[in-house]
C-alpha cells in the first residue's frame, strides 16, 4: 500500500507541486501507516538486547511483537478480551468486547531500578531493574478505556490489560482472553497437557506440530481429577527452544483474583492463545474496575541458565512487595515425617476398616475397631520426632492424625473432615509437649478431599488449633473434584480461596505448604509464608511406577518458575521392595537424590525416607544434615533443559557453598571451576558422588565419598551416571 501511494503521486509528477498536496501525500502515508501498523512503538530493555513493539493495526486491534539481539521471538500477535452477554455485565445482554475498535489516547515511558531482599530464596537481593510502556486505549463506540502495559527485562518482557473505574465499564463477564504469542517456527518444547484440575502429569518433549498426535497418550487419565481442554492445550510454564539456539519461556506472573491460564496451540501457524480456567458457570472471570489481568510473561535468551536465574526472578519482580509487616516468624524448614510408609503402601491414613462410610457427627471414635496399620499412632510419631531432633530437622510432618480418612477420597463429599478431631492413638497435646521438649515442632497435615466449602467453614478452628500446641506450618491439600461441584482447580474462585488461606494463616503466623493448589506465579514475594506448593508429579510418584530420570532437570525450567515446589526429595533406599509390597523403584542414583536439594530449591525441605533407611546410609545421610534451605547466593554452572544442571549455592549468613548436578538417563560429564569462592579462603569439600557402575535401573546405591581441602580457582571433575548426579558441601576454614 506505501509504495503504490507513492508510485501514484510519481505518475502526476507534472503537476505543479503545491502544499495542499504536501499535505495529501502526508495525510496519505500516515494513514497507509496507521492502517498496517507502521505507527508503532517501541521499547527496549535496559540492556537493549530485548526489544518490543506496540501497535494498532486493523481494525484498531492492540498488536505487539518482540524481538531480541535482533532475532524475533514473538511475531506480531493480537491482545484482546472477549466478554460474556450476560445478565450480570454492566450491559447484560447487550455486552460487547475489548477486542478491536480501539484508538491510542495517549502513553508513558518510564523506567525503574530497585534491589530488594526477599525474606527467603535463592539469592540475598534481587534486582528489579526495566523499562515501561503503558498505552492507553479507548473505544470510542463504547467509550471504553484499556491501558495495557509492558514491562521489558533484560530476560523478557511482562504485558497486562488494566481497566480503570469508569461509567462505562464496571462489572463485565470474561468469556475469553485472546492474548496471543505468535512463535516464529515450530521449536522443541517441553509441555504438560493443558488441565484445569492437575499439573501431575509427565512432562514431553517433543516439536510443537507433534503435541497433537501425542496429547491422548500424554495425559495421566488415572490422576484423582482430569479436565483437559483441547489437543494442542498446554501448560504454562513452557519452556521451548528454538533452532538456532533461543531459549524461550511463557508463564504468568501474579495470578490474582484472575483465572489461571493454559496456552491453546493453533499448530498450523503457531500461535499460543491465552485459555483460562472457567469456573463452575462456565465462565473464565468476573471482574469489577478498577481492575487488572496478571501479567503474561515471556522470557529469552541464548544461555539456558538465564531461564534458571533471571527468569524466575523476573515473575518475583512482577509482583507486589511484601505486605507482611514483621516477617520474624518465617522461616526455612528441613522436616520428615509420617507420609513414605503411606505412600508406599505399608501403613494407612485411616484408623479403621470397620465401616464403609463415616459420618463425622455420629460416629463413637472409642468405640471403634482399629486396623492396626494406622501410621499416625503415638508411638511412630515419637520415633519422627526423637529422628529430627538427633538429625537436626526442625519439623515433623504427620497425615492421617485426624478423623475423616475412612473414605475421603473420590466421593464428593461435603463434610469430609474437621481438622481439629485427632484419631484415639494421637495425642495431639502430648505429642506436641514431647516434640518441643526434643526442639522440634510438628507440621500440621489439613487435606481437604477439594471440599473448599468445608475447609472454609472449619478453617479459624483449624489456626486457632495449630495456635494452641504450637505448630507454625502446614500441608494443605487438595485431592479430588472440587466442592462447589463443577468447579476447578485452577478457576478464579479457586485461585482466590488458596491466597485467602496464605492471608488468613499470616494473621495466625502460619506458613502454607499448598499441594494439587494452582501453580505458583510469584506469590510469594507479597506473601513469604506462602513457603511451599506442590503443583506437579511430586517424589509420591515414585512409589507409582515412578518418573522419567530427566523429571527433575525440566521441573526447574517449568514448573519451578514463579516459586518452590514441596518436591519431598531424599529416597536414599530407591528400592521398595527391600522394605515394603510395592516393586517400584526410584529413577535416579542414591546421589542423584542428594542433588536435588540443590536443583529442586525451595525454603521446605524435606528428608523424605524412613529413619530405618537412612541409618543404612548414614554417611551419605550426612550431606541431608548439612545442606541449607535457604541462600544468599546461587550461580548456575551449567544447564540445558531435561539434560542437566549444575548449581553452587551459598548458605544463608554463612561463608559455605553447597555444589550440585542432576542429570537425565544419559549420564553426564561435568567440569566446575571454583571461582564462586573467596579469594584466599580454603574450604573442606565432602563429595558425594555416583560410583563407576552406578546407573538408576540397575545399580541406583553404589557411591563413593571422599573429602579434599579446596579454594578459588580448583577444578572438580564429575561423572554422571544415567539418572544420576553429584553433591558437594564445601564447608569455610
Amino acid at each position: 500500500m506505501f509504495k503504490s501511494i507513492i508510485a501514484f503521486f510519481s505518475s502526476i509528477n507534472h503537476i505543479k507541486p503545491s502544499p495542499w498536496w504536501g499535505r495529501v501525500l502526508a495525510g496519505a502515508i500516515l494513514c497507509a501507516c496507521e492502517g498496517v501498523g507502521l505507527s508503532a512503538q517501541t521499547i527496549s530493555s535496559p540492556d537493549g538486547n530485548v526489544k518490543l513493539s506496540f501497535s494498532l493495526t486493523g481494525n484498531g486491534v492492540p498488536t505487539y511483537e518482540m524481538s531480541y539481539k535482533g532475532k524475533a521471538v514473538v511475531k506480531p500477535s493480537h491482545l484482546g478480551l472477549e466478554l460474556a452477554k450476560d445478565k450480570h455485565a454492566s450491559k447484560g445482554m447487550r455486552e460487547t468486547s475489548l477486542m478491536d475498535g480501539f484508538t491510542e489516547t495517549g502513553s508513558k515511558v518510564s523506567t525503574f531500578d530497585e534491589t530488594w531482599t526477599p525474606v527467603w530464596g535463592q539469592y540475598a537481593h534481587i534486582r528489579n531493574h526495566y523499562n515501561e510502556l503503558a498505552v492507553n486505549l479507548t473505544q470510542p463506540a463504547t467509550k471504553r478505556r484499556m491501558t495495557i502495559r509492558f514491562r521489558v527485562y533484560n530476560i523478557g518482557m511482562g504485558l497486562r490489560y488494566e481497566f480503570p473505574q469508569q461509567d462505562s465499564l464496571v462489572y463485565f463477564v470474561i468469556k475469553d482472553e485472546h492474548t496471543q504469542f505468535a512463535m516464529t517456527g515450530d521449536h522443541t518444547a517441553w509441555w504438560l497437557p493443558g488441565d484445569y484440575d492437575t499439573q501431575e502429569q509427565e512432562t514431553q518433549e517433543s516439536k510443537l506440530s507433534e503435541i497433537r498426535s501425542r496429547f491422548h497418550d500424554a495425559v495421566n487419565w488415572n490422576n484423582s481429577s482430569v479436565a483437559v481442554f483441547s489437543p494442542t492445550g498446554v501448560q504454562t510454564a513452557l519452556q521451548m527452544k528454538t533452532n538456532d539456539g533461543l531459549y524461550i519461556n511463557i508463564h504468568e506472573a501474579a495470578c490474582i483474583d484472575y483465572a489461571t491460564m493454559h496456552l491453546n496451540l493453533d499448530d498450523k501457524n503457531m500461535v499460543f492463545e491465552s485459555w483460562l480456567t472457567p469456573d463452575a458457570t462456565g465462565m473464565k472471570g468476573y471482574m469489577q474496575t478498577p481492575c487488572e489481568t496478571p501479567w503474561r510473561t515471556v522470557a529469552v535468551s541464548d544461555d539456558a541458565r538465564d531461564m534458571l536465574s533471571e527468569a524466575n526472578n523476573f515473575i518475583y519482580n512482577l509482583n507486589e512487595p511484601c505486605k507482611i509487616e514483621d516477617t520474624s516468624w518465617i522461616h526455612p524448614t528441613k522436616y520428615c515425617g509420617v507420609w513414605w510408609e503411606m505412600i508406599v503402601g505399608r501403613n494407612s491414613w485411616n484408623y479403621t476398616d470397620e465401616y464403609p462410610s463415616i459420618k463425622l457427627d455420629s460416629i463413637d471414635w472409642s468405640k471403634v475397631k482399629p486396623n492396626g496399620r494406622h501410621g499416625a499412632n503415638n508411638q511412630e510419631v515419637r520415633k519422627y520426632i526423637d529422628f529430627a531432633a538427633a538429625n537436626g530437622l526442625s519439623e515433623v510432618l504427620v497425615e492421617g492424625w485426624n478423623v475423616g480418612w475412612e473414605d475421603w477420597a473420590n466421593h464428593w463429599k461435603d463434610y469430609v473432615f474437621d481438622f481439629t478431631t485427632p484419631y484415639p492413638d494421637f495425642d495431639i497435646k502430648a505429642l506436641n509437649d514431647y516434640a518441643h521438649s526434643k526442639g522440634v515442632k510438628l507440621m500440621m497435615h489439613n487435606e481437604t478431599s477439594s471440599s473448599v466449602v468445608n475447609y472454609e467453614r472449619h478453617l479459624e478452628a483449624a489456626y486457632n488449633l495449630m495456635n494452641k500446641y504450637g505448630y507454625d506450618a502446614v500441608k494443605s491439600g487438595y485431592v479430588g473434584d472440587i466442592i462447589p461441584r463443577g468447579d476447578h482447580h485452577f478457576s478464579q474462585p479457586m485461585n482466590n480461596h488458596y491466597l485467602y488461606c496464605v492471608k488468613e494463616a499470616a494473621k495466625h503466623h502460619i506458613m502454607v505448604n499448598a499441594h494439587e493448589a494452582t501453580r505458583p506465579t510469584g506469590i510469594a514475594r507479597t506473601w513469604p509464608n506462602l513457603v511451599g506448593n506442590e503443583s506437579a508429579r511430586g517424589t509420591e510418584y515414585e512409589a507409582f511406577g515412578g518418573s522419567y530420570p530427566s523429571h527433575t532437570v525440566i521441573l526447574p525450567f517449568t514448573r519451578l518458575q514463579g516459586g518452590p515446589m514441596d518436591y519431598t526429595p531424599g529416597i536414599l533406599e530407591t528400592q521398595l521392595k527391600t522394605w515394603s509390597d510395592n516393586t517400584s523403584y526410584v529413577r535416579t542414583t542414591l546421589v542423584g537424590q542428594l542433588a536435588l536439594y540443590l536443583v529442586m530449591w525451595g525454603p521446605l525441605q524435606m528428608a523424605a525416607d524412613l529413619p530405618e533407611n537412612y541409618a543404612k546410609f548414614n554417611d551419605a545421610f550426612q550431606f541431608i544434615r548439612d545442606v541449607a534451605a535457604d541462600w544468599d547466593d546461587s550461580k548456575y554452572i551449567e544447564a540445558e533443559p531435561a539434560r542437566y544442571i549444575t548449581v553452587a549455592r551459598k548458605a544463608k549468613g554463612t561463608n559455605n557453598w553447597f555444589l550440585g548436578g542432576k542429570c537425565d538417563e544419559h549420564g553426564h560429564q561435568s567440569t566446575v571451576k571454583l571461582d564462586f569462592l573467596d579469594k584466599g579462603r580454603k574450604y573442606e569439600a565432602t563429595i558425594y558422588a555416583d560410583a563407576k557402575n552406578a546407573s538408576y535401573d540397575k545399580n541406583p546405591k553404589t557411591y563413593t565419598i571422599t573429602k579434599r581441602t579446596v579454594k578459588r580457582g580448583d577444578t572438580l571433575k564429575f561423572t554422571e551416571a544415567p539418572g544420576g548426579g553429584f553433591a558437594v558441601s564445601i564447608m569455610a576454614k
